[in-house]
């Protein structure tokens, strides 16, 4: 799952200034996607896998998890263990989380990890025999639709775990779909699909709004049975 000296009268300015953040570094807000829940469900009923064995949900489980693929995409139906690796924050630290990383595989982009509190993303399985994301066009920053129950979260990849497991996106991610985000106990025991659009990618990597935008030009597409990647 980075001082210039002022003036007087600059730093007086600077005091009354706006200190609200641009709106890609504001944490994400759900709202309804416009593609329902069920028509996206029903494009990726039929699993062609495209990984060369399956993966476990969680150390322990059955490996019976395909990574499937239908030209456009790939996708997975797993559960969700909730990442809070990455830029430390009142609910993902080293206190609440006791695997917690201050890293993530890919970062923003001014160089910092990503904070698993603001954005949603998804935790894809590091590159292996089994399945290399990165031989279907997908990196850092591929957009993804994450489907539970009747919503959708738009997400990109942002980090990347254990070669054998899968079923893991952000603390954002999980709260935007109503699961619970705790990471010690939080998450979603199954019925979590996760769709990624095929090369796309979100820049930078932290504009929400950006993901959110194209995630929904790219779920139309695929529910009315186009190219995803078309331009």
């Amino acid at each position: 799952m980075r001082v210039q000296s002022l003036t007087l009268a600059v730093a007086s300015a600077a005091l009354l200034a706006p200190t609200t953040p641009p709106a890609h570094l504001q944490p994400a807000v759900w709202r309804e996607s416009t593609v329902s829940a069920a028509d996206l469900l029903a494009r990726v009923r039929d699993c062609v896998p495209v990984s060369r064995g399956r993966y476990r949900s969680d150390v322990g489980a059955p490996a019976n998890i395909p990574v499937c693929g239908t030209g456009d995409v790939v996708f997975w139906k797993a559960d969700m263990d909730i990442d809070c690796d990455g830029r430390p924050g009142p609910r993902c630290n080293a206190r609440t989380d006791p695997y917690f990383a201050a890293s993530t595989a890919y970062s923003q982009s001014d160089g910092r990890p990503l904070s698993a509190e603001r954005l949603p993303f998804i935790v894809v399985p590091a590159p292996s025999a089994l399945w290399d994301y990165r031989a279907h066009g997908i990196g850092g920053g591929s957009v993804v639709a994450v489907v539970y129950r009747d919503r959708v979260q738009y997400a990109v990849v942002g980090d990347a775990g254990p070669q054998g497991i899968i079923g893991e996106a952000s603390y954002a991610t999980a709260k935007g779909l109503g699961i619970r985000a705790d990471p010690h106990g939080g998450g979603a025991p199954s019925g979590v699909t996760y769709i990624v659009f095929m090369n796309t990618k979100v820049s930078p990597i932290e504009d929400h709004a950006a993901a959110v935008t194209e995630g929904e030009r790219l779920a139309k597409r695929l529910v009315a049975g186009g190219r995803t990647n078309a331009s």
